[in-house]
């Protein structure tokens, strides 16, 4: 079955939550054990309705406070498809989660208080998703029910928003406007009779209907986890690569380059546990087995001899801070791109980056928490790399704290 991979985002009190908790609900993925919770919880609060939110704050501060603050993955199922939700906070102080949230994802709902309508907040919700190249928003104007189903503050919070997306520089974007009311359900799994004016689909329906762009036109990058050599006399001679493909398939046959060392052979075979296949698609967790006895170690990336991406040991990319140490030049970390560790040093911030598109600080001098800007590092060896744009797997990296060993930022090549 198909795997969908959505990012929420919005400012708080917008109804993520609540969303979420309402697509569960509507679709029966509820056990019994929890929706009893949350009956309870609801009778507890005083509260006439059930509180769907109950179904994914699973802090006690979530709960308590009424907010998100780390990021919940929620699965759930219907008969097309199933569905991991990255329920991501959206206070600007939580940046580096939605970031963390929304990096795998495939399709994103950025919700807007339709009381509200769009806020500084929603500026920066919207820029991460451009930054991160998510093709498929929906941008779904909540509580509708609170200003009586008016089609005009609908109208009025799309016009807001189409503004925004004029400022985007990711122009293969597309945005779907659905006005909803998460907590009584219009529009969310079903259409609503609350409003006869709105012709299109609900976001469910929107959700089963998408068909996200697979990677088959970008370049295959296989990440070498591991060497598998048995320790049995009838495997021998047996040397075969573990990881995971990335981008276009890899077929029996085709001419590869290891990198660094730029050695080339041809696949020889591609398994999976005791079974052989002619071709692995991209998301295949495999093991190949080269036709000539060269040098591969774990950190080697397997790429198509005419696919081999550029390489250097200098590095312009986005980061997004994630330590409270700021981020600052000279400073020294390791770049973990894919499973390859290159040491690196700052050598320049060119730039903070403001996410509500108001422009850029270039005297800022260091990147603080939560901060994204552009930066320049120097490398001890040479990196092979995509751009983001074009291959998210060869174009992303994480940034190690070689002291704490904790990561301190993610960078985005190009």
């Amino acid at each position: 079955m198909e795997v969908l991979k959505i990012a929420t985002a919005g400012s708080v009190d917008d109804g993520k939550s609540t969303l979420i908790g309402r697509l569960l609900y509507d679709t029966k993925s509820l056990t019994d054990d929890k929706l009893e919770a949350i009956e309870r919880n609801s009778r507890k609060k005083g509260y006439d309705y059930l509180d769907f939110s109950l179904a994914t704050d699973g802090l006690v501060a979530e709960r308590e406070q009424g907010i998100t603050i780390d990021v919940a993955h929620i699965y759930f199922s219907t008969k097309k498809k199933s569905y991991i939700i990255a329920d991501t906070p959206g206070h600007v102080e939580y940046t580096r989660n939605m970031v963390t949230g929304a990096s795998q994802a495939q399709a994103s709902i950025i919700l807007i208080d339709a009381r509200k309508g769009v806020i500084e907040q929603t500026y920066r919700h919207f820029f991460i998703n451009n930054l991160l190249r998510v093709k498929h928003v929906i941008v779904a104007v909540n509580k509708m029910d609170l200003v009586d189903y008016d089609q005009q503050v609908f109208e009025d919070i799309k016009r807001d928003f189409e503004k925004l997306n004029a400022q985007s520089s990711y122009e293969d974007q597309e945005v779907t406007f659905v006005p909803i009311s998460a907590l009584k359900g219009d529009n969310v799994a079903q259409k609503s009779n609350a409003m006869p004016w709105y012709k299109g689909e609900s976001v469910l329906d929107f959700l089963e209907a998408l068909q996200p762009e697979h990677e088959e036109k970008t370049a295959a990058r296989f990440p070498v986890q591991t060497v598998i050599r048995p320790k049995k006399d009838e495997f021998h001679d047996y040397r075969g690569y573990a990881g995971k493909i990335y981008g276009s398939s890899l077929k029996v046959g085709d001419a590869v380059t290891v990198l660094p060392s730029l050695t080339s052979s041809k696949i020889k075979s591609i398994e999976f546990f005791n079974e052989e296949f002619d071709e692995a698609v991209a998301g295949s967790s495999v093991t190949i087995t080269l036709e000539d006895d060269i040098n591969v170690t774990r950190g080697d990336i397997l790429v198509k001899s005419d696919e081999v991406p550029q390489s250097s040991k200098t590095l312009k990319a986005a980061v997004c801070w994630m330590d409270g140490k700021a981020l600052v030049p000279g400073a020294k970390y390791e770049i973990q791109h894919n499973t390859n560790r290159i040491l690196a040093k700052i050598d320049s911030i060119d730039n903070v980056i403001s996410t509500d598109y108001s422009g850029e600080d270039v005297a800022a001098g260091q990147l603080k928490l939560n901060e994204i800007g552009k930066v320049n590092f120097k490398l001890s060896k040479n990196l092979f790399y995509d751009n983001y744009a074009d291959n998210k797997a060869g174009g992303s990296f994480i940034l190690i704290d070689t002291q704490s060993n904790t990561t301190a930022g993610v960078g985005f090549i190009g």
